[in-house]
């Protein structure tokens, strides 16, 4: 995710603070794959696929012990089996939990007082708007699959919420060339992103668990939100001690009732100590707040970027012959489901329960915009791997649809320039009815 921009100079820190480490590592994903593949070699996948412990072992075969093949392919033992600790574990199931606790963290503040979800009033136009940007895309490719085919409809038909993600830094960054900073369309995307966070979050983990899920190990989860909870009222402020108490419980609570274990800290973020108001997504003000939640953000916000480029390494390799009918379902369900479905619902909740757009937006910032939200990357190829579990052409082919969803976003610049939307042009300051705030996008 995109953090606070500060005034920090150099090339890593322009890296980070634009999320380009991301980029970064799965164009070397996709360049050493396709690599591998001219070249008859298997190193990429190979790499991904050794078991760390062997490192420490008496030198055990862990392919026997695991079943973990260095292959030209991750074999489907290798995904899901009860695997040695190989690298794209490491990084897909516990690096990348703290890129979902810091999404949990940014949903969970915009509940707080002054939060884009705390008025329910003026989050409701986006709020619907939300809800067509999953509805249109799962339309879209469940009927493109079912057209493609019976066959064609059985093997794909579980990528339906691929294309309903919306990566929330891309997606900013693009909405801030075309809109400007401060005009309402920023405000809006913003909301609509973090309610889209929400709703995948809940998605991931009741659609796609690892394997079957066992409830009875989610008590470990309640009992370490409850350790939490008495760590708050003690007044433990190091998000350390939350991170690796409760957080490592409610982690293994998760990989043990087969739910996917990267939202195993979600749970715990509610209990960190945190200000009784939010400030607005990616505001500079928050960067004073040393509040445990606020030190949790401040300290592993770079790492995170580093993780995001680990997690672009380890899942974007995929040969440029991968094309196939999946990439173009999450396509057609990004770049036509998304703006079809929110500026639909958008229309729906003005014409017929009364809501209002914010004041300073019309149909043409609601339609660009909603091609902005097509951009799904980062949640997208994630939401690709955890729904087609097993590596090959199926899973690679909606992999290269969730890497080209960045189409969305010189298309929207094309359609914002074609609409004669120019920055911050348009921009009239809501009053305090407005549908949204302003400053929910305060930066």
């Amino acid at each position: 995710m995109a953090g606070h921009s500060n005034s920090r100079n150099g090339v890593i820190y322009f890296l980070i603070d634009n999320s380009l480490l991301l980029i970064i590592g799965a164009s070397i994903a996709l360049i050493w794959a396709n690599l591998d593949h001219s070249n008859g070699t298997h190193s990429y996948h190979s790499l991904l696929d050794f078991d760390v412990t062997t490192l420490w072992t008496d030198g055990q075969d862990a392919a026997g012990d695991h079943g973990v093949e260095p292959t030209a392919g991750r074999t489907e033992e290798a995904a899901t089996a009860p695997h040695g600790l190989t690298l794209h574990f490491i990084i897909n199931d516990i690096l990348m939990a703290l890129f979902f606790a810091i999404a949990a963290k940014e949903v969970w503040e915009s509940l707080l007082p002054g939060g884009a979800l705390s008025n329910p009033r003026k989050a409701a136009t986006p709020l619907f708007a939300t809800l067509g940007g999953f509805l249109g895309p799962v339309i879209v490719y469940l009927g493109g699959a079912a057209i493609a085919g019976g066959d064609s409809f059985a093997a794909l038909k579980d990528g339906w919420a691929v294309p309903c993600a919306t990566d929330i830094a891309f997606s900013y960054l693009v909405a801030r060339l075309i809109f400007g900073g401060s005009h309402p369309a920023i405000a809006f995307l913003l909301l609509l992103a973090i309610a889209d966070d929400a709703a995948g979050l809940l998605i991931l983990a009741v659609f796609f668990p690892t394997q079957a899920i066992e409830p009875v190990w989610l008590l470990l989860t309640v009992a370490a939100m409850g350790a939490a909870y008495l760590m708050q009222k003690r007044n433990v402020h190091s998000h350390w001690a939350y991170l690796l108490g409760p957080g490592v419980m409610s982690w293994m609570s998760f990989y043990l009732a087969h739910i996917h274990p990267a939202l195993g800290l979600v749970p715990i973020i509610p209990m960190l100590p945190h200000a009784q108001t939010d400030l607005g997504l990616f505001a500079r003000e928050e960067l004073n707040r040393d509040d445990t939640l606020n030190e949790f953000e401040h300290f592993w916000k770079g790492p995170v970027e580093y993780i995001l480029g680990l997690f672009g390494l380890a899942n974007a390799g995929v040969v440029l012959t991968s094309v196939g009918t999946g990439t173009w379902l999450v396509l057609a369900g990004l770049l036509i489901g998304k703006p079809v479905g929110i500026t639909t619902m958008t229309l729906i909740a003005e014409k017929c329960f009364g809501l209002q757009k914010p004041v300073g937006m019309d149909y043409r910032h609601v339609v660009t915009l909603g091609m902005v939200a097509g951009i799904g990357f980062t949640v997208a190829l994630f939401v690709s791997v955890a729904a087609f579990r097993q590596p090959g052409a199926i899973q690679d082919s909606i992999k290269m649809g969730a890497l080209l969803s960045f189409l969305a976003a010189p298309i929207a610049i094309l359609m914002g320039r074609a609409l004669k939307i120019r920055p911050d042009a348009d921009h009239i300051d809501p009053p305090e009815s407005s549908a949204v705030e302003s400053d929910a996008a305060a930066a």
